[in-house]
């Protein structure tokens, strides 16, 4: 009897396709946490998709008794990346760090799951600097192995830039999706403070922790987006373009003298193409809000931490234990006052954008090109503010750097603002493909 050889897939041939990839770029880059049986775990989870397609598909054609076409989920066949702080079902967390996984176990990441009902194969867990604060991994930017990708997200960034996945998860309590997504040429989308579920993500600290996304433009972004967003509406394109505003003062001061000209050329590239910008100083005082947000992140690391830090104290890398450490000598009533100053700096930040009529700022998305060495992350200055304020937030490439370093555009809008925001930006991240 002859035997035909049955015909791949469209998924069995990406998932060859990611194989080959992976084989040739991983063990430069460390993007991914080491997994056993990768390549047939991931055959089997394909073919168990098609058959929840195929079944689906049968059960509307039985309903309409006609034939149908494919009514695939939204994000059918792509690719995952997963932070190693997001709990999956089948994978161990171990969150960058020494402690044992079964005392970090969860359930499921609420983020996770939506986006696996939508179509979405995880690809593996991505490296992260040591439960998402300064301790790195031992990632590597795409574009130049020397230079670090970034951090915490680290491995989300590097794979997405790498071409390894369609999307990654990642999060962000200070800079640690937009920067980087700067460094390693990506878009990073930070969305508003709670519209994406941190169920089933380890915590750093409560009032700043956000869920966030990697993708190689603002089109996969916004369809993610659309999945995962708390209340996502789909609203007709806006034709008109926005209002910008590019902060000055102290703040931009802390850019590097290469990244504030790159960003002055790209603010004079979009005034050419249209764009109205103002230029005003919304962060007078750069210094007291990042005080403010370093002390409601060690005091809320500490309490999220406090169990584990008990127990296994020696296992914790020294920065880390730094932050806690600090944590533990700050009491409530100081808490409580930095969190209410927080809340007042986001209505001030707002106030002034409806003062102005301001629709966005656009920034510097970290204060330079990737550091060279893998012992700093960077640092996420330029990131600080519009977390604490819990704007939505988004990293566009914009360029590069005398060393061909990718630089990043950050846009910001206000609270909520996150269909607007992603609209603006892919009318802006058209156009910052023609100034380069």
């Amino acid at each position: 009897m002859i035997r035909y050889a049955r015909k791949k897939t469209v998924l069995h041939v990406r998932l060859d396709t990611f194989e080959a990839l992976f084989r040739s770029k991983e063990p430069k880059l460390h993007a991914f946490v080491e997994e056993a049986d990768r390549f047939k775990r991931l055959k089997q989870d394909a073919a168990a998709l098609e058959r929840r397609f195929r079944q689906r598909r049968r059960f509307r054609s039985r309903r309409s008794r006609t034939s149908l076409p494919p009514l695939r989920p939204p994000l059918f066949g792509m690719l995952l990346g997963v932070k190693d702080i997001f709990h999956v079902e089948g994978f161990p967390a171990q969150a960058g760090s020494r402690l044992p996984a079964r005392e970090l176990r969860g359930p499921e990441a609420a983020s996770v799951s939506a986006l696996k009902k939508a179509g979405m194969l995880v690809a593996g867990k991505t490296v992260t600097t040591e439960f998402a604060y300064f301790a790195p991994g031992p990632t590597r930017n795409p574009h130049n192995t020397e230079h670090t990708p970034g951090g915490s997200s680290s491995g989300s960034a590097a794979a997405v830039a790498a071409g390894l996945v369609d999307l990654a998860l990642g999060t962000q309590t200070i800079g640690s999706i937009i920067r980087p997504a700067s460094y390693c040429g990506v878009v990073g989308f930070k969305p508003s403070f709670g519209r994406i579920s941190t169920e089933g993500v380890i915590p750093l600290a409560k009032s700043f922790d956000h869920v966030g996304l990697f993708a190689q433009d603002v089109a996969n972004i916004a369809r993610a987006a659309a999945v995962l967003c708390a209340g996502w509406e789909i609203r007709p394109k806006l034709d008109q373009k926005p209002y910008l505003a590019a902060p000055t003062g102290t703040y931009l001061a802390q850019a590097s003298a290469e990244m504030r000209s790159h960003f002055e050329d790209r603010v004079k590239g979009l005034e050419a193409l249209g764009y109205q910008v103002m230029r005003l100083d919304p962060f007078t005082d750069l210094d007291a809000i990042a005080e403010r947000h370093n002390l409601i992140l060690a005091a809320e690391a500490a309490q999220a931490h406090a169990r584990w830090y008990e127990s296994y104290r020696p296992l914790y890398h020294e920065k880390t234990a730094a932050l806690i450490e600090k944590g533990f000598t700050i009491s409530e009533e100081i808490l409580k006052h930095a969190r209410n100053e927080a809340r007042y700096f986001r209505l001030k930040l707002s106030t002034l954008m409806d003062i102005h009529g301001i629709d966005i700022w656009i920034s510097p998305a970290a204060i330079g090109s990737a550091p060279k060495g893998l012992a700093s992350t960077g640092d996420p200055i330029m990131n600080l503010p519009w977390t604490q304020a819990g704007f939505p937030t988004l990293s566009l490439p914009s360029g590069f750097s005398k060393d061909r370093l990718p630089l990043g555009l950050q846009v910001s809008a206000d609270l909520t603002r996150d269909e607007d925001l992603l609209s603006w930006a892919s009318a802006i991240e058209k156009g910052l493909v023609e100034l380069l």
